[in-house]
């Protein structure tokens, strides 16, 4: 299906109305997080289509983020992607997340630990190290997505990356990955060697 079929079909309308949105917008993701007023005032929309859209980024991260449950071990490198893409890759500010894991790669808990700006967040090895001691981990994926939507790890990223490996090896956790989320995309620091 096309984006257009796609869209008139969860909004109940004719293929035109949902192509003349998509074109107007720029495209689907900007449709999705298009001001409520703003569809309100398209024609052929009204509150409850525009409900619907606003609705469906949601319901995406919430199917995503049901594929990374407490207790669940990680299945692949794939799911945890396309999870934390789902959680971050739509902000427009910087949120560095850690997710904790057990000796088997089950998942405890995710944490969204520091929010920042466009451009940047300050990550504060010690309160990483201190959530997971408090949930008993035994690893570690961190994440954190650009705004930019570039997915390339910057020095800053290396660097906090570092200091976060040193902090986490004293107490015996293992740093398994930090995944940069762009649009569309993610890096694996480890894939890069990196780690």
């Amino acid at each position: 299906m096309s984006d257009s079929e796609l869209l008139a079909l969860f909004i109940r309308s004719g293929d035109g109305v949902a192509t003349d949105l998509l074109n107007r917008h720029g495209g689907l993701r900007e449709v999705l997080h298009a001001d409520h007023e703003a569809l309100i005032a398209e024609r052929g929309i009204g509150v409850s289509r525009a409900r619907i859209i606003r609705a469906l980024p949601e319901l995406a991260r919430r199917y995503f983020e049901a594929s990374v449950v407490p207790g669940e071990a990680i299945r692949s490198p794939a799911d945890t992607e396309a999870y934390l893409q789902a959680r971050l890759r739509h902000l427009g500010h910087e949120l560095f997340c850690c997710l904790y894991l057990d000796n088997r790669h089950r998942v405890l808990r995710f944490d969204e630990m520091f929010r920042g700006t466009i451009d940047g967040t300050s990550v504060y090895p010690r309160e990483v190290v201190k959530e997971a001691l408090a949930v008993n981990a035994a690893a570690i994926i961190l994440a954190h997505n650009h705004p930019s939507g570039v997915a390339e790890p910057s020095q800053a990223d290396e660097r906090i990356t570092k200091r976060l490996k040193s902090a986490l090896e004293l107490v015996d956790i293992r740093l398994l990955d930090h995944l940069i989320i762009g649009d569309g995309q993610a890096t694996s620091m480890a894939s890069r060697g990196l780690l």
